[in-house]
């Protein structure tokens, strides 16, 4: 477990190395399209978010969310993601969004730093942001 310390102009910073931003979440991609089809399903998109276990707990008190209120809010999300209608998720459409989600948490913080706790084996895109910086300031030394 580590702590690393970010604010919205290192997120930022993770964005404009498209690169690298494109690497990740390619690579997310990938992770996500089960059946390898090139594009993330309304079921494959639901069980992503669904492993984020977003509405499990609130403030540490366990929720539970009645199923209909999570199916419209997962088709919600699902139709922010399928910007063409086509009923699937593609890479750029895919690419669009997470940007766009990055975009709100660098606006989110600001240049306020905060800190983070988390596992070695995290995958995070804020994770990714955090040791993108690092980096930069390892080669600068």
């Amino acid at each position: 477990m580590g702590v690393v310390i970010l604010d919205g102009t290192t997120v930022r910073s993770f964005i404009e190395d498209e690169i690298e931003f494109n690497k990740t979440v390619d690579s997310r991609f990938n992770s996500l399209d089960l059946n390898s089809d090139g594009v993330l399903s309304r079921s494959e998109l639901r069980n992503a978010f669904e492993s984020f276990r977003l509405l499990e707990s609130h403030f540490g008190i366990s929720v539970v969310t009645p199923p209909q209120e999570l199916t419209q809010l997962y088709d919600s999300i699902f139709e922010g993601f399928d910007e063409d209608h086509s009923g699937t998720v593609d890479l750029e459409e895919f690419r669009s969004e997470i940007k766009k989600i990055m975009l709100a948490i660098a606006d989110g913080l600001g240049e306020s730093p905060i800190q983070m706790v988390i596992e070695d084996d995290d995958q995070s895109f804020l994770k990714k942001a955090a040791d993108l910086e690092a980096s930069k300031i390892a080669q600068a030394m």
